[in-house]
């Protein structure tokens, strides 16, 4: 990642007909849209190798200058699932007795969410998501990383739809602040936290908030299509 020109190489492109194409986004969307936030974690074993593949799969997002500004802290011990719990309580009770906007706690309340989060340690595996605000090159030169944000978001993005494809579930966990974390799995200070994603597989008994999608009508306009 230093300031050479990179050389560039012939794109490998599957270019299919356009029923092909067709096939292929409506069978993605019917597997994506099953996709549900889930609370309520099996404790069974996971394959690690499953997780690994999804977090290569996450690797090949698109990011700012091509930094690749994130790193996947991978977390099974239960001892530090179970501090992890204690610190994203604590912070949760915070938040929900004396941080939070009532118009959020509003907001909240049907999905039945509070600061009790047993998820945290029963589901087989923790994924803290950091985005790193700096990067070095192979000289062990300081580089500023730009986009970070989004690069992380799309990173995100990706690792919760393999997990979804690989037959796991996911949360998506923010406690805030998320210093802890940091000190927890002992994460630089050029690091921010971004999210707790749990996953593993849904309880028997899991149930979730009976909630609709908005329409595409309602999240996407065209322009000069007919």
């Amino acid at each position: 990642m230093g300031n050479d020109k990179i050389k560039t190489q012939p794109l490998a492109f599957n270019l299919q007909a356009q029923g092909e194409m067709q096939e292929s986004a409506s069978n993605f969307y019917n597997m994506v849209r099953s996709r549900r936030t889930v609370r309520d974690f099996s404790n069974k074993p996971v394959p690690k190798e499953i997780i690994e593949n999804c977090l290569r799969a996450a690797g090949t997002a698109p990011s700012g200058a091509n930094h690749q500004p994130w790193h996947f802290v991978v977390i099974s011990d239960p001892e530090l699932k179970h501090k992890i719990r204690e610190g994203a309580e604590e912070e949760e009770r915070e938040f929900y007795e004396s941080r939070a906007p009532q118009d959020w706690l509003d907001a909240l309340a049907p999905l039945g969410t509070d600061a009790n989060k047993p998820f945290l340690e029963i589901a087989p595996y923790l994924i803290v998501i950091f985005g790193e605000k700096f990067s070095f090159d192979t000289e062990g030169n300081k580089l500023k990383n730009y986009y970070v944000s989004e690069s992380v978001g799309i990173a995100t993005g990706i690792l919760i739809t393999a997990l979804h494809n690989a037959g796991l579930a996911s949360l998506t966990h923010t406690p805030a602040p998320m210093k802890f974390l940091s000190e927890l799995v002992g994460r630089p200070a050029t690091e921010k936290p971004y999210m707790i994603l749990v996953t593993g597989y849904p309880a028997e008994n899991a149930e979730v908030p009976a909630i609709t999608r908005k329409s595409l009508e309602e999240i996407a306009s065209f322009r000069g299509d007919d």
